[in-house]
C-alpha cells in the first residue's frame, strides 16, 4: 500500500476530492514474494471493503486496485459479496502472465454486476489489448481507457513526449470523471 504508484495515485485522487482506503495483503505485510492463496486474498479484499464502508459512512464506495489487487476485487464482486460498492477501477488488469496471452483470468468478469473502469497501457505485457478490448466491449457498463505508450505501471517512454506527471494526472482525471458519471 506504500508502493510509489499507490502513494502517487492516492494523492492525485485526493486532490480531486476522492478519498482512498489502501490496504495490504498478508503476504506483503510479511514481506513474502509469493502471494497468499486466493481465499486469503479474497477475504482480505472483503474485509477492506467492509472497513472502508464503515469508515466512509454515506460516501459513495468504489473498489479496485493495481494489478492483482484489482483482479481479486473483481473476483470478490463476482461472488456477490461486495454490497454497497458502486463500481470497480482496475489500474492495469493482469489478463495473462507475461508472454502467455490468454483470457482465462477474465472469465469471471461477466458475473460482476457493477460498472468497471479498466486503465491499461499499450505496452502492458500482462494485457494484450487485442484480447482485452473485446472482453471490455462485451461487458455491460465496462469502459476501457488506454494509456498510449504506458506499461503495466503506466510508465511511458521518453519518446512519447509525456512526463510521468502528465500520465498520472491523466489517470486520476479519468478515474474522477468516471466516478462522477457513475455515482
Amino acid at each position: 500500500m506504500q508502493h510509489a504508484f499507490m502513494e502517487e495515485m492516492a494523492q492525485r485522487l485526493a486532490s480531486r476530492g476522492i478519498a482512498t482506503f489502501r490496504y495490504q495483503f498478508p503476504y506483503m505485510e510479511k514481506r513474502f514474494r509469493r502471494p497468499d492463496p486466493q481465499p486469503v486474498l479474497l477475504s482480505t479484499v472483503r474485509s477492506a471493503v467492509e472497513e472502508a464502508k464503515r469508515l466512509g459512512g454515506s460516501v459513495p464506495l468504489f473498489a479496485g486496485g493495481k494489478s492483482m489487487g484489482g483482479r481479486m476485487t473483481s473476483l470478490a464482486a463476482a461472488s456477490g459479496t461486495m454490497a454497497g460498492v458502486r463500481g470497480i477501477v482496475f489500474f492495469g488488469f493482469p489478463l495473462h502472465p507475461p508472454g502467455k496471452p490468454g483470457t482465462a483470468r477474465a472469465k469471471h468478469l461477466s458475473d460482476v454486476k457493477l460498472p468497471m473502469l479498466f486503465l491499461q497501457g499499450t505496452r502492458d505485457k500482462l494485457a494484450d489489448l487485442d484480447l482485452l478490448r473485446p472482453i471490455c466491449a462485451a461487458l455491460p457498463g465496462a469502459e476501457l481507457h488506454i494509456v498510449e505508450g504506458g506499461d503495466h505501471s503506466f510508465s511511458a517512454l521518453k519518446r512519447s513526449g509525456r512526463t510521468a506527471d502528465e500520465v498520472f494526472e491523466g489517470l486520476a482525471g479519468t478515474v474522477a470523471d468516471w466516478i462522477t458519471r457513475t455515482v
